[in-house]
Parts: C-alpha cells; structure tokens; sequence
C-alpha cells in the first residue's frame, strides 16, 4: 500500500512538469499519458477528448481506439467513433494525423506532437442491431453522451500507443458540478471552477487495461452505496423516465451478492464492485443490446426500461449475478491470451466453455445452493439450456469454437456459451462430486485453479485440460476431451442418473414470446427483412387459439410496424404483456392481410421437465443433495 501511494505521488509531481522543458531521459515511455474528456463542452452530440503523451523522441507513432475489448468476442471498432482527429504540436499549429484503418492513426514528426485532439461520437443512438456479433458495439459496452447522463465506457473515448502500452494514464473527467459521478477507478482529486459551475474529477490508471477496466457513468444518476460483508457495493442506476430507482432493486441486489460472497467463500477479494445500470427508453436511438458487461471490480448492464419491477429484479439476479461470478474467471483463472490481450489483433483462448460456461452455471447454481431458488426451479433453467443449446450446433467443438470465435460458423453459435457452457460445467460439478462422495466440487476446481495462477499469472492454453485431468480424475479428463475438446453431444440424462433425476411431461404456463422454457416461438428472414410465427408457436395454447399459423408473418404489433431493425424492441416489450390486456396485430398469410384484435388469456405449453426419479436410491439421493446442498 505505501508503495502503491508513493508511486502515485511520483506519477502526480512528474504530470505537474512541463513537457517542453523535459529532458532527452524524460521520454513519454516513461511518464504518464494525460488524458481529458471535457462534458462541459460537448458539440453536435460529441464529447472533446485530448491526449497528451508528453515527450516523443521517436519519428512515427501510432495511436489506435480498439478494434476488439475483453468480454465481448466481436469486433467493436471503436475508432470508427473518432472524428476530426488533429495533432497539436509545441507551437500550436494543428494538422491531421494519417489514419490508416477504421481505428489507427499514424502521426509522423512525432517529436514536435505535443498533444491529440478529436471528438467521440456515442455508439447508444446510432445502434442498428443489439447483442454480440451485431453492426454495433454490444450495448453494455457502448457509449451514451446524453444532456443528463453519459455513460464513460473509456475504451471508446481514450486510446492507446502502440509504443507505449504499459504506460500510466492520468484522466480529468469535466463535466457540470451538480452531476451525479461514480467510477472505480482510482481518484486523485477534485477541481471546482472558479464560477462554482463546472467540476474536474482527477483520475489515475497504472496502465491502458485499468482505462478498459474502470466504466464511468455521469449525469443525473440515482446511486445507492450499501455493504456485502466486506465489500462495498456502488449500484448506479439511470432511468430516463424515473420508471425505476435504484433503491427499489437494492434489496435484490444485496440479498443476491450475499449469497454469492458466501458460496465463493475466500475466493472474493475486493473491496468495492460498482454496477452501473442504464435503462433504455425503447426509443429508435436508444440502445437495443441487452445484457452486461464485466470488468474485474464492476459491471455495466442494459435492460429495457419497460420492464415491470418484479422482471428487472429477475434481470439482475440472473445477469449481474453471472457478471460477477466472472472475478473467478476469467478474471482470476485465464490464459495467455485474456493476460496479454491485444485490442488490435487479439487471439483466443479454447476456453470460453470455462470463462463464460462455468461463470454461467455458477450464477444459476448458487441460487438453488443458497435457497434462493426451489429445485425445481433449477432443473427448469436446465431443461431451458439443454432445449437451446440442441437447436445450436451440438457437435461444435468448444475449444476449436472459442479460439476462432470471430469467425463463421463459430461466431454465430456464440450463444451456445451460455447454454451448453453452463451445461458442461455442471455436467463436471456432478462428476467432481460423484468421484470424491460430495467433497470436491466444479467450484472447488475454480479455488485450486485461482490458487495457483491468480489474476497476474496466466496458464498456458494449451495444457489447460491436461492439467485439470491431472487435478482431478480420469473421467473428468474424458468428459473434457470427448465432449469439449471433440464434438460428441453430451447425453444428459447419464448425469441426471447420477444424481436421481429423470424426465416428465407436463403443461406450464409459460408468456407470449416463448412456447414453454426458451423455445421462442417467432422466426425471422433476415434478407426478407420479415418476422413470422414459427412451428414453436403452435405450441403456445394462447396462440393456437388465435387461430395463427407457422409462417404467419407480423407486419404490426399494437399499430407499430414490426421491422428486423425494431425487432427487439417490439418483441421485447412483449414480455410486459399480462392477461386481460387488449392487443391487436396485423398479420398477412398468402399474401393476405389478417387483423387480430383480442384479449390476452392464459398461456400455456406442454414441457418435458426434469424431476427428482421417485425410485432413486439412497447413493443417488445423497449425491443430489450435495450438488443441491440440500
């Protein structure tokens, strides 16, 4: 700690010397980058950024934004966000840098370069597609510049020197004094202006990944600060229509965390976790990716803020709770790949099954663990990933899938990650259990795996599974080689055997989106641009007695015209319809046009369930209640 502060003192006195009057030993690779982003001065819906390296004494640099961030396996492309891009140099004379891809800059007389200059456009507005793998940077990871809130994703607004990658960055954050501000990253101070108007919070990172790993969220924010045990929780909230506050999610967020600090035992270690939540309106410029992003001390989530309270509660239990998991991995556990990320041209690990998958299950697991579920709750989630992840590519390799997950036909069965993800990992809890008679368990893995790396000691990906085989048992080691490495689809019902559970079919309700569990019952034609019923859909009693048939296309929802670009907006806000309501939708069949009008009623489906097997015997039902702690 007195090392730490005393490191932070020197990279202070050193920022508070003047560039020009550096000697030839005071080169940028050795002081801090200076950076600012001004709110204050925002023009056209652009935030001013400037950079300054401080002395240069080589001819040429390059500075780049990110192609590729952590977390989000797709092209982001950051820099193509950046405009009117201008070198300043010791004289003040301004002129434009050499751009030479969507991204990098080359700045040649690089000696005289003083500072950089440009303006940052937001991604929320601009969005055309939501989610991973779409046109846009993935909403969690996005950036907002809006009059009462900016959401600070810095890897869109601040950049990097090819040169210089492991250098300090000193951040200066203006923006007006009355503004709500949080951030983890760490502080350094506070400047007001003279006229009391405007506020400079001062900011300091050891290197660009604490910049990427340190979200900032501005404006006209509602926050709540609370203690988990130890760890203090920052939960910052914008809702632009005050639909939602952050004090009516704290009780669920805290009774979520505890359980989670208590089933990862001494594997939490921070002091603080911040989570930044960002509701989106549903208008055509707000942003359409839902879900999270993790950072190793935070979280950035985007939900619809249409969402009836009691579904935004289950929103963040499932997805913040699997974004904080991931301090285990792969924040805590990770490759080679993860440690010396490049953000230009990166590669991947063969372990996504591991960084996404088994943080996956640990979030639906704890909450069956720890109460917070019924078990039969559990086995449905379950039953829901097994149904998605056959209507993916089952035979996929995993690891072959995760180390070329830019690429088709891998990147298009991303989502299997968190399906048959989550399914290997419990799949080799069971296992772990079974082989040790309940003493060691998928978590207890992650514990010995973070005990020997850490999050500043990388494992070669290569031997990964040759090591957890040698940590555990043989047939921990098949299960990993056959069904992760190889492409043999995994027959579930081995390991409900183990732990005396079989199938049954009943009828559930389930909502208007889905035909029970995650069968989603609307397909799409994507060079059509349509949306239509699919066979899911005669599944649906409540759709079945509408008369509506596969193929059905929907041109309007509610008197909204249904379009690939609004489509999770509209079908989203399906997800708020509750019986009693009047809907109407204007379908055309044939070449047709169908208008229904109706009343929502019951929604029901007939679902093959896991239950506990009434025959199970004594061995089966001790193993199911360790792997339940029951």
């Amino acid at each position: 700690m007195k090392h730490y502060f005393s490191l932070l003192l020197l990279s202070i006195l050193l920022i508070g010397c003047d560039a020009k009057k550096s000697t030839s030993n005071d080169l940028a690779s050795n002081l801090p980058i200076q950076t600012k982003i001004d709110l204050t001065a925002v023009d056209a819906d652009r935030v001013p950024v400037t950079i300054n390296p401080g002395r240069i004494t080589s001819d040429t640099v390059i500075y780049r934004l990110p192609r590729v961030i952590q977390g989000t396996y797709s092209v982001s492309d950051f820099g193509k966000y950046i405009e009117e891009l201008q070198v300043i140099d010791y004289d003040g004379n301004a002129y434009d840098a050499e751009k030479i891809d969507d991204n990098s800059w080359q700045i040649t007389n690089a000696k005289d370069l003083d500072k950089i200059t440009y303006y940052v456009n937001d991604t929320y507005d601009i969005e055309t597609t939501g989610g991973i793998g779409g046109e846009r940077p993935f909403s969690p990871a996005g950036t907002n510049i809006e009059p009462d809130n900016y959401v600070l994703n810095l890897h869109g607004f601040i950049g990097y020197f090819d040169q210089f990658k492991a250098n300090q960055y000193t951040l200066d954050v203006t923006a007006p004094a009355d503004f709500d501000r949080t951030s983890a990253l760490q502080s350094t101070g506070e400047e007001i202006s003279a006229d009391g108007k405007f506020k400079t919070s001062k900011y300091f990172a050891p290197r660009y990944f604490d910049i990427t790993d340190n979200p900032m969220m501005y404006g006209n924010l509602d926050v709540e600060e609370f203690m988990v045990g130890d760890i203090k929780i920052v939960l910052s909230l914008y809702s632009p229509n005050k639909k939602h506050t952050a004090s009516s999610l704290k009780e669920t967020v805290s009774k979520m965390m505890e359980a989670q600090k208590d089933y990862l035992g001494d594997i939490n270690s921070t002091p603080r976790y911040d989570i930044y939540v960002y509701l989106s309106s549903g208008e055509e410029d707000s942003p359409k990716g839902f879900g999270a992003l993790e950072h190793h001390t935070s979280t950035v989530a985007v939900f619809p803020e249409a969402t009836p309270l009691e579904g935004l509660k289950s929103s963040m239990v499932d997805v913040i709770a699997h974004e904080f998991f991931h301090i285990v991995t792969p924040l805590s556990v990770h490759s080679e790949d993860v440690h010396y990320f490049d953000y230009y041209e990166p590669t991947f690990s063969k372990h996504l099954w591991m960084y996404e998958g088994v943080t996956e299950y640990f979030a639906q697991h704890f909450q069956v663990y720890k109460g917070l579920v019924e078990p039969a709750e559990f086995y449905s989630t379950i039953d829901e990933k097994i149904t998605v992840s056959k209507n993916l590519d089952d035979s996929m390799s995993f690891t072959k899938m995760s180390e070329n997950i830019l690429e088709e036909p891998y990147a298009s069965n991303y989502y299997n990650v968190y399906m048959k993800g989550a399914l290997i990992g419990m799949c080799i809890d069971i296992l772990m259990r079974k082989e040790s008679n309940g003493q060691r368990s998928m978590l207890s893995l992650m514990k010995e795996l973070s005990n020997k790396y850490g999050k500043n000691k990388p494992f070669e990906d290569d031997s990964l599974i040759t090591e957890i085989t040698q940590m555990t048992y043989p047939s921990v080691g098949e299960f990993l080689k056959t069904h992760v490495e190889g492409d043999t689809p995994i027959n579930y019902d081995e390991f409900f055997e183990m732990v005396g559970l079989t199938k049954d079919q009943k009828e559930v309700e389930t909502n208007y989106i889905f035909a029970g569990g995650q069968n989603i019952i609307f397909d799409g034609d994507r060079e059509a641009g349509t949306i239509f019923f699919s066979n899911m859909a005669l599944k649906n009693s409540f759709w079945v007695s509408q008369g509506i048939k596969a193929g059905d296309v929907i041109k309007k929802v509610n008197g909204a015209e249904l379009t690939m670009a609004n489509a999770q907006q509209v079908i989203g806000g399906m997800f708020g319809w509750q019986e009693g309501m009047d809907i109407t939708m204007e379908l055309e069949r044939d070449g047709e046009t169908i208008n229904l009008e109706t009343t929502l009623t019951k929604a029901t489906a007939v679902s093959e369930t896991i239950i506990e097997d009434e025959e199970a015997s004594e061995r089966q039902i001790n193993l199911r209640k360790a792997w339940l702690n029951q």
